[in-house]
């Protein structure tokens, strides 16, 4: 089925052209077709190209890279990789294309037309591949498989990014600390912790965050939103990490291991902290008299000798202490 609901009769002749569909638009008696697959077209020549898709012929090579084509058009068109021709200008912002249908597919940038329609959901796109891949949100196609793990993905990009977790190729590095990313998006998240820019800013509390998800996340604070349930306790929470980690203490996995002493632990960061026992590493150090510590709740807790902080308040006698341990056998009195 095609979706087209273009108007411009010059969009109308390149799509006619280039749909792969059956279509109101490709109008009139069609008494050519292909045995193979019943396609009918208007034109005999027509179907002799398009019975080269079955048969593999390709009469038309690429003087350069000996590439070989169905049709002498798709030859000329591919030939402007190798010469740079881009003989289609838009006449908004002069951006030129080597092909009349980009130059009509980018001229609804401008003109806001999605002709492309979802007999689901109603949503329009520009173009139809997008749709194609919207798509498959209703039907649950995810026609790219990993041929290592057999993992499934409903389009091509994902399963390129996913690859790279078998080959472990990570071609995105940092020019200031030289780690390196399998994904762009990742190495730009990161080189916001050098830049310190928060482009992400939560309307409510004006908190910056270097990555939209995060915002997300901490959005749920101002909503108490928690989508993440746990199907044992019913346990809601805001971020599915948070669910993940919980769900260990039902199953009692512990997937962090010290190298050192072979303890496991269930949280990443848990690693982290048990392992300055093995290293002595301090990173957390008081501005007011240099103390180190390991943690950053133990600097906290200490630098309120400092500041002479109490937050920790009994609700029947109204003492109040520096941190919620010594509030906690405080109420024992009472």
């Amino acid at each position: 089925m095609c979706f087209y609901q273009g108007t411009l009769n010059e969009q109308l002749h390149v799509h006619s052209a280039e749909c792969r569909y059956s279509c109101d638009i490709q109008r009139g008696e069609r008494p050519y077709s292909c045995e193979v697959c019943n396609r009918a077209y208007s034109h005999k020549r027509s179907l002799i190209t398009h019975q080269r898709i079955h048969s593999g012929e390709h009469l038309y090579v690429c003087d350069v890279c000996n590439k070989g084509f169905n049709d002498k058009s798709s030859l000329i068109t591919h030939e402007r990789v190798h010469s740079g021709e881009r003989p289609y200008t838009c006449g908004v912002c002069n951006r030129a294309f080597s092909q009349q249908s980009h130059l009509i597919t980018h001229k609804r940038i401008h003109t806001g037309e999605r002709p492309y329609v979802c007999d689901v959901c109603n949503k329009a796109f520009s173009q139809q591949s997008s749709l194609i891949t919207h798509q498959r949100i209703h039907s649950g196609g995810r026609p790219y498989t990993c041929d290592v793990c057999n993992k499934a993905f409903s389009r091509k990009p994902h399963l390129k990014r996913h690859q790279r977790i078998h080959i472990v190729e990570r071609p995105y590095t940092c020019e200031v600390c030289n780690k390196a990313f399998s994904q762009q998006r990742h190495l730009i998240k990161h080189q916001r912790m050098h830049s310190g820019e928060h482009p992400y800013v939560c309307d409510v509390c004006k908190k910056g965050f270097n990555d939209k998800s995060s915002l997300i996340t901490h959005e749920r604070i101002h909503s108490g939103e928690r989508p993440y349930t746990c199907d044992v306790c019913n346990k809601a929470f805001s971020d599915k990490s948070s669910l993940i980690k919980h769900t260990r203490i039902h199953s009692g996995e512990r997937p962090y291991t010290c190298e050192v002493c072979n303890r496991a632990v269930s949280q990443q960061n848990r690693l982290i902290t048990h392992q300055r026992i093995h290293t002595g590493e301090r990173p957390y150090v008081c501005d007011v008299c240099s103390k180190a510590f390991s943690l950053q709740t133990n600097l906290k807790r200490h630098q309120r000798i400092h500041t002479g902080e109490h937050p920790y308040v009994c609700n029947v006698c109204n003492r109040a202490f520096r941190d919620k341990s010594n509030l906690i056998k405080h109420t024992r009195i009472h």
